[in-house]
């Protein structure tokens, strides 16, 4: 649908004329995330300011005008994917690091700064920001706290939400805010700033992002362990940390994620293993010399057959290639995958993983599991070609088995990708109604006219839609 040549020229006023596209072949780039969900909007604008967001927010609200911000459309739901009468708002222009408080142990950034980016900036002041989402090379952080993105050090530090200390956002309506604080405490007024971590693009754009930061560690050391059962890596897991000692990492790959990894590097991973840890511990190099002894003696004892300790970083990389290669395995089974990042309490992973497996044979399916063990984060992955109708009905009917599987077991339907489009259906299962319509409410009293990022998280054709 196109949009009128007054209100487009009113945006052009707002961010100027080499900062909005219109026409299709410039816009096809903004249309579509990692979902693989494709809509061609309206316009696509850049701007460059908190008041260039917040001027076209209000004319938004005037003319009742969908507006979708992005990031770098990494994410992996439809989160921001826009409508076809929508504008995309860009956020890249937004790219400076503004400060590191190396003695407050903080950074105040903008959202269109890269992940990685800000990582290994603040190396050079002897810190670190934790949050390592899959996309850290090329995220950004606007989109990572609009996500609320986690990542494999989570198990140890957090997810995003644990690092956001405060917030510059333009509200739906267009006013400018500052939610929390620079300081590690601040318990005045609601908390809006964990209310918009999370929020998915649905209740404010953010303009200015406060984060924690922590010291760097000093030594890091890996450790591969290959089980002969599920039950023995996961009882590793749950016995590492009764042990005391905090991973930073602790990844478990399933028999059908050594099996994909190990065709596609060979790798001599023993293909009789049922399951694989691969565990990293960082801090003093006193301390995690320790840990790494304490890892491999408790996986021994729980009957791993083969440990590797890594004694240098070009070790440990090796170790970790066979992790980081799984995606990029995946597309040699089939053209498509769902993804599904569906977390369970640390003593559920065994039951879940057999649960996939069994709804993987009677769908006649190929399901990959692998992810963060250490805080019960797997993911499945549904291989498939969306080409064939009949395996993407398959599919389909596989997710919803699976996300009742999971919340038999008392976890969640996403641990680190959001709802976005692609899971909106689902939200009520887990909210429950009285919660669903709480945070509806909240959408409604901050933006009345729903214009910011609608059709995420909220599902009006399926809202009330409940499993048998």
């Amino acid at each position: 649908m196109a949009i009128s040549s007054f209100t487009l020229s009113e945006i052009i006023g707002i961010v100027g004329s080499g900062h909005v596209l219109t026409g299709p072949e410039e816009m096809v780039c903004y249309s579509y995330d990692a979902s693989r969900i494709q809509v061609c909007p309206a316009c696509v604008a850049f701007p460059g300011s908190a008041r260039e967001v917040s001027e076209i927010l209000v004319l938004a609200n005037r003319e009742g005008l969908p507006v979708h911000p992005r990031g770098a459309g990494s994410g992996m739901v439809g989160a921001s994917v826009p409508s076809e009468e929508g504008l995309v708002l860009v956020m890249t222009r937004f790219q400076r690091i503004i400060e590191i408080d190396p003695d407050e142990m903080i950074a105040v950034v903008q959202p269109g700064v890269i992940t990685g980016t800000l990582q290994r900036t603040v190396l050079d002041y002897g810190l670190m920001y934790p949050p390592d989402p899959a996309s850290a090379s090329f995220s950004t952080l606007g989109g990572n706290v609009a996500m609320g993105s986690g990542g494999l050090r989570a198990v140890k530090y957090g997810v995003t939400r644990d690092y956001v200390l405060g917030l510059e956002v333009a509200l739906p309506t267009g006013p400018i805010i500052r939610t929390g604080t620079r300081t590690a405490k601040g318990v005045v007024g609601y908390d809006l700033t964990r209310l918009m971590v999370g929020s998915e693009g649905t209740l404010g754009v953010f303009t200015e992002i406060v984060l924690r930061l922590v010291p760097a560690p000093e030594a890091r050391r890996t450790i591969l362990a290959l089980f002969p059962s599920l039950d023995q890596a996961t009882d590793s897991v749950r016995a590492l940390l009764k042990q005391r000692v905090a991973p930073s990492a602790l990844e478990l790959m399933d028999r059908s994620a050594i099996d994909v990894v190990e065709n596609y590097l060979h790798l001599n991973l023993d293909r009789n293993a049922e399951a694989l840890l691969l565990i990293e511990v960082d801090g003093l190099d006193c301390a995690v010399t320790h840990e790494a002894e304490v890892i491999a003696s408790v996986c021994q004892g729980n009957g791993a057959s083969d440990i590797e300790v890594a004694a240098s970083a070009t070790e440990s990389e090796r170790l970790w290639r066979g992790r980081r290669a799984i995606s990029p395995a995946l597309g040699r089974i089939k053209p498509h995958k769902i993804n599904e990042d569906i977390t369970v309490p640390r003593t559920g992973i065994t039951r879940l993983i057999r649960s996939v497996r069994e709804v993987a044979r009677r769908h006649d399916l190929i399901i990959v599991c692998f992810g963060h063990a250490g805080d019960g984060n797997i993911h499945t992955n549904i291989m498939l070609d969306r080409k064939n109708a009949d395996e993407l009905s398959r599919a389909e009917q596989a997710v919803e088995e699976i996300f009742r599987i999971v919340l038999e077991l008392g976890g969640t339907l996403s641990g680190e990708h959001g709802v976005g489009i692609a899971k909106s259906p689902y939200m009520l299962w887990e909210v429950g109604a009285g919660g669903y319509e709480a945070m509806w409410r909240i959408k409604q009293a901050l933006d009345p006219r729903n214009i910011l990022n609608p059709g995420k998280m909220f599902s009006p054709s399926r809202a009330f839609f409940h499993p048998a």
